[in-house]
């Protein structure tokens, strides 16, 4: 899902009252911080943090726990000090002494990330605990979540959620108010395809008049989100036969996350990426919904299709990745893992070295090695045995949402502590 937020988006937000949250950083997402606003030396990234520090800061941590990295303890202490009394985070506070209150605006998003961040580093089952009951008390009747409290269900946010459920050891498909599942909500949201191979996909939210129009950034956060898992994955197993159009009108999880998969093939089919338009501007690369739609193929065993847009992101994800900040390498991180790629070796560069550098230094040395590994483990092992000290350095990537590409929208409505 995978997970976009930018200043810029939430600004929509209060103007419409709908906005894409976290899903993949915009390339033009945070302005930077003001004279008066110091950046906290625990936080990843250097622009301003109002409206994606949590999001980012988890990502980051669940990107370098992903690639064997001890996250600085300070790191891991700022995220859990976002935490209000409830249960739930916000984008960011500013005083995190302060009480929440209901001015503070909490979200199933940012919520939703920190868990799955603080599940992956352990020891945060207070923490955790919390921040999922809080989750299941704002769950809508329909199984789903909005961004906000109280807000119509979305793909995006129904997804990361789902993510969040798994990483506690919850059973999604349980979590059931009123006999309706987070799996049921997004089978609403799934688009069956009307001929042979020609796609599902899913929808964000139906339209006014409850159609339903496919989009990639929803796509791929869902296909995560019908899967169970959340932004950490591997690949699946491997599709051989492509997509057939299913004659069941309600699609089960599994059919509707190879609909969504097929939609994101064919999405890219003519271009290795996809795109974006602003308005009055003319069509231009998404590289966080291309990273996320990279992770929704793999998760489901697309490994070819992901290929492409893999190796498009490693050619030309260095002006984007720079100036998006963590969150950005924290996604191409998590389509490196997904697809079995050397994060370290990503297009030539170190993926894990450039998100290690936009926040404070880790407490431990990185000693990974490459899962799955194992002649190399074993050699390893032996030249320690033999007191040579070898080290093999090598590291994992991890994958996720939306923008971030798991692009997580809300409606501006009051949300509750």
């Amino acid at each position: 899902m995978i997970v976009r937020r930018s200043a810029a988006v939430l600004a929509t937000t209060a103007v419409i009252g709908t906005a894409f949250a976290p899903a993949a950083l915009a390339a033009d997402s945070s302005p930077s911080p003001s004279a008066s606003q110091a950046i906290p030396s625990g936080l990843y990234g250097s622009t301003d943090p109002t409206y994606d520090g949590v999001w980012r800061q988890s990502l980051a941590l669940l990107a370098q726990d992903t690639v064997g990295v001890k996250p600085a303890a300070k790191a891991v202490d700022w995220l859990t000090g976002q935490q209000c009394a409830s249960g739930a985070f916000a984008p960011y506070r500013a005083d995190a002494t302060a009480k929440c209150d209901a001015k503070t605006m909490v979200d199933t998003n940012n919520t939703a990330a920190a868990v799955q961040a603080l599940a992956a580093l352990g020891g945060h089952d207070t923490e955790t605990g919390k921040a999922v009951a809080w989750l299941k008390s704002v769950q809508n009747k329909d199984g789903g979540w909005g961004y906000v409290a109280g807000g119509a269900s979305d793909a995006n946010s129904t997804s990361v959620v789902i993510g969040a459920l798994a990483a506690a050891g919850e059973k999604p498909a349980d979590v059931s108010p009123g006999g309706k599942s987070p799996y049921d909500a997004l089978a609403t949201l799934a688009i069956a395809c009307e001929g042979e191979g020609s796609g599902g996909g899913f929808a964000f939210q139906p339209d006014k008049k409850g159609k339903l129009a496919a989009n990639a950034d929803a796509t791929a956060a869902a296909v995560l989100g019908s899967l169970g898992k959340g932004f950490v994955t591997t690949a699946g197993k491997t599709t051989t036969s492509g997509y057939a159009c299913g004659a069941t009108e309600k699609l089960t999880p599994a059919e509707a996350a190879r609909g969504g998969a097929s939609y994101l093939s064919n999405a890219l089919n003519g271009t290795p990426y996809l795109k974006s338009a602003m308005p009055g501007a003319k069509d231009q690369p998404d590289y966080g919904n291309t990273a996320d739609a990279v992770v929704a193929l793999a998760s489901d065993g697309w490994t070819k299709d992901a290929q492409k847009p893999l190796a498009w992101l490693e050619k030309n994800y260095g002006a984007w990745a720079a100036k998006a900040g963590p969150a950005a390498y924290a996604q191409l991180i998590f389509a490196a893992h997904a697809t079995g790629t050397d994060p370290r070796d990503f297009g030539g560069a170190d993926l894990v070295k450039q998100l290690g550098a936009t926040g404070p230094a880790t407490d431990a040395p990185d000693h990974s090695a490459v899962p799955g590994d194992e002649k190399k483990d074993e050699k390893k092992k032996k030249d320690d045995d033999k007191g040579l000290g070898v080290w093999w350095i090598v590291g994992v990537g991890l994958v996720a949402g939306i923008g971030i590409g798991f692009l997580i929208s809300g409606r501006n409505k009051k949300q509750q502590l």
